[in-house]
């Protein structure tokens, strides 16, 4: 809906990037036996957005993603992660959509922005989707398991199919990039890692109690 939203009026150059965000509620199907307490449910919750710019402002606005990741994971003391970059096969490009120039480009941002940001990556060849390469921050639990938490993903598909324009400086209509970006990815996973991470001690600003007053007599409880 984040697509109808964008090309319910005319949009100008000038306007981009327009971001939409929300926190929705996702369904999948999984399997019984892939069920795994809450990090992989049927139902969770995720901080999902999609970012609508013009090919010139790919890099930049991926680079923007990156630093709201990174400014969590700071924040809450994840200390050691990988980014994983999902590139496509290089020898089975049929199961892509997209010409190989936007391919290319946004295997390049993507690239790129990993570099300047000195991320530890690791590159996966034929693991993006079929409309576009991403980049997933992997971290791991409490036994060393990897998991799946921020997740970039570059989108050449649903402007098309959704036919979002916007007008450019040349006075002619131009297609969009898309990017989906969910920084904590779904918030039942992240809460599940951090858990183990923190050994239920969440930082007082997080905790549900931030303070207990422990009256150690019963003359002292109207004080207390």
């Amino acid at each position: 809906h984040h697509c109808e939203i964008y090309r319910s009026k005319p949009r100008s150059y000038k306007e981009l990037p327009v971001r939409l965000a929300e926190f929705g509620t996702v369904y999948r199907y999984e399997q019984s036996g892939e069920l795994h307490g809450l990090t992989r449910v049927r139902g969770f919750t995720q901080d999902d957005a999609h970012l609508f710019v013009r090919p010139d402002q790919l890099l930049e606005e991926f680079e923007r993603v990156i630093d709201i990741v990174l400014y969590i994971f700071r924040t809450l003391k994840f200390d050691s992660y990988t980014a994983q970059i999902s590139l496509r096969d290089p020898n089975n490009r049929e199961k892509y959509i997209g010409s190989d120039e936007n391919w290319e480009k946004a295997e390049s941002a993507i690239m790129q922005a990993a570099k300047e940001k000195g991320l530890n990556t690791v590159v996966e060849y034929g693991e993006a989707a079929f409309y576009g390469p991403k980049l997933d921050f992997m971290v791991k639990d409490a036994i060393g398991r990897k998991w799946q938490l921020g997740t970039i993903q570059v989108d050449y598909n649903l402007p098309e199919r959704f036919d979002l324009t916007y007008k450019g400086a040349d006075d002619k209509l131009h297609r969009p990039i898309m990017i989906h970006r969910a920084p904590f990815g779904s918030m039942e996973r992240f809460v599940a890692v951090l858990l183990e991470h923190t050994g239920g001690k969440f930082p007082l600003w997080l905790s549900p109690e931030q303070v207990v007053v422990l009256p150690i007599s019963e003359k002292f409880n109207d004080y207390a």
